[in-house]
């Protein structure tokens, strides 16, 4: 399943335009609060797709009986530049486990680049949801590499892959590679250059949110 936001008119869009506006992205501090704001939209999405039971409550007047989960999703997402966009998906599974993942590109001699997953650190996975989190699904070997390396370890009942722009070319090598994955995506552009960055996507989505690196 692919969901695209950007398909359907919603303030999700609003959000969205902000993150890609060159201008409004300046401000760092608005930025990451946009990624988190449609952290907390991609939440609200997802949580019509997970399992629920009727649970009583007891009220200063009686008893309510409520739709709640049935079992918390475990949140994870690639270092650094998804922690707003996690952050938004926690506010909403308020009680959800976290996991944390980096995922190095290397450079190849005579061009092109590898991926290196370098740190990974989560909790047990057996049975779970996982929500996975990176702004950009550019190639989509990071999310593959760090999807894989997850599933190689654990017996994942459902995964949900989080990310605010995407390719086209990325979205096909993650339905390639993981054909049981949930796609919940801000929006898909057609272009990604030969050192893989996304057009128009937004630029460097770490940068903006965190400043440069070395």
């Amino acid at each position: 399943m692919v969901f695209v936001l950007k398909d359907k008119p919603s303030i999700g869009n609003n959000f969205l335009s902000e993150l890609r506006d060159a201008t409004i992205q300046q401000d760092s501090m608005r930025f990451r609060k946009n990624m988190e704001r449609l952290g907390e939209i991609f939440a609200y999405e997802i949580s019509k797709k997970l399992g629920y039971v009727d649970t009583d409550f007891e009220t200063p007047l009686g008893t309510a009986t409520v739709q709640v989960l049935e079992h918390q999703p475990v949140l994870a997402t690639i270092l650094r530049a998804g922690l707003p966009l996690h952050q938004g998906l926690l506010n909403f599974f308020d009680k959800a486990d976290s996991g944390f993942i980096s995922a190095i590109r290397k450079s190849q001699k005579g061009g092109g680049f590898s991926i290196q997953s370098e740190y990974s650190a989560a909790p047990a996975l057996d049975g779970r949801v996982l929500i996975i989190s990176d702004p950009m699904l550019a190639t989509g070997m990071s999310m593959v590499v760090s999807c894989k390396e997850l599933l190689g370890q654990y017996n994942i009942k459902q995964l949900h892959i989080v990310s605010l722009i995407a390719s086209t070319e990325g979205v096909a090598y993650v339905k390639a590679n993981l054909p049981k994955a949930h796609l919940w995506l801000g929006a898909i552009d057609d272009e990604l250059t030969s050192k893989g960055y996304i057009v128009p996507g937004l630029g460097d989505a770490g940068d903006l949110a965190f400043g440069g690196k070395v």
